[in-house]
């Protein structure tokens, strides 16, 4: 069983709830055993624009690994520099989502990895076909993926890069330290906003050692309307246009349905939302506090909420540009059907 921390605290109803610090380990997969050798091919994979129908875009091009896990966009940009609909979630601490993407649609990180290359907006690759060709003609993958997996294949370049993404943990925040037994590590202003966060609801989605909900089976998700109510802010930010999960699955009533982000670095994450409509972190607070929980916040309470927040800011683990294995004479870049 996981070793977790928790901190009991009492609201003023007498109601108890457990925070828990973030584990060192997330869970990894039976099929997916991590490895030293398969999480340096992840890594050169998720560094790699040859992912890319024309070799510009790679993972890191959204989800920047030497900063936040994000491109700190409203929307990222792709292939001939367009612009995908949605704001690129931070990929630091993704391990721990039961559920991928703002709509969920991936069950895994084995699952989300296999959709940007074939995606015509992000990297565009035609087929599985030709990210495999492509991989299998660089001498230095082929090596790698026979040594690793027996074979070259897409299944197993997610393998690879999701084995990389769950190496991406960001332990240690003050928060961290504090639910472990140091009162000192969070000031008095971050208490009160933990406490008031509990009290006025925010909790009921941002539970669970990642904030994103409670711990799920793998793609189950945990999922909530959003906006909840219809205020100033809804059209203000065009908060509806997107229809969320429903564009995924059809279903009437995923209608407005996302995936609950993580909490984990929020501070560092804006701009804020499924479409990055929001700049600040103050102000993202006074949305939810209104679209989801039908309050009126005033300013105290954000500052108080919004030190509680600045407090889930971990520790980024130091990362290092990979080499990447050389191209062979003829260029890869465009030859592809």
């Amino acid at each position: 069983m996981r070793k977790t921390f928790l901190f009991v605290t009492m609201m003023a109803s007498g109601a108890a709830s457990a925070f828990e610090a973030l584990p060192m380990v997330p869970p990894i997969p039976a099929d997916n055993p991590m490895s030293a050798a398969k999480i340096e091919l992840g890594k050169q994979l998720y560094f790699d624009p040859r992912l890319s129908i024309d070799g510009t875009v790679s993972c890191n091009s959204c989800h920047n690994v030497m900063a936040t896990g994000t491109d700190s966009r409203p929307t990222s940009v792709g292939i001939d520099g367009q612009r995908g609909g949605r704001n690129a979630p931070t990929v630091w601490n993704s391990a721990f989502l039961s559920a991928q993407f703002w709509d969920g649609r991936a069950a895994t990180l084995e699952d989300q990895a296999k959709g940007p290359p074939l995606n015509p907006i992000e990297m565009g690759m035609p087929s599985e076909k030709a990210v495999v060709d492509r991989l299998t003609a660089i001498p230095g993958y082929k090596d790698q993926f026979n040594n690793i997996f027996g074979e070259v294949s897409y299944d197993a370049m997610a393998k690879a890069i999701a084995a990389y993404e769950r190496t991406l943990i960001t332990p240690n925040s003050t928060f961290d330290l504090y639910i472990k037994g140091n009162k000192a590590a969070m000031n008095d202003n971050a208490v009160a906003g933990m406490k008031l966060f509990e009290e006025i609801g925010c909790s009921g989605c941002h539970s669970g050692v990642n904030f994103s909900g409670p711990e799920l089976p793998i793609g189950q998700g945990f999922y909530q309307m959003f906006p909840s109510n219809e205020s100033k802010y809804t059209a203000k930010y065009d908060l509806k246009a997107d229809k969320g999960r429903y564009e995924a699955t059809k279903d009437e009533s995923d209608m407005h349905m996302w995936r609950v982000p993580t909490l984990r670095n929020v501070a560092l994450t804006a701009p804020y939302f499924h479409n990055g409509s929001v700049n600040t972190l103050p102000e993202a607070v006074r949305v939810m506090g209104k679209t989801q929980l039908d309050r009126t916040l005033n300013d105290k309470q954000v500052e108080k909420i919004v030190a509680f927040l600045e407090s889930l800011t971990g520790e980024f683990p130091v990362q290092t540009m990979p080499r990447l294995p050389d191209t062979s004479t003829t260029s890869l870049v465009g030859a592809v059907k």
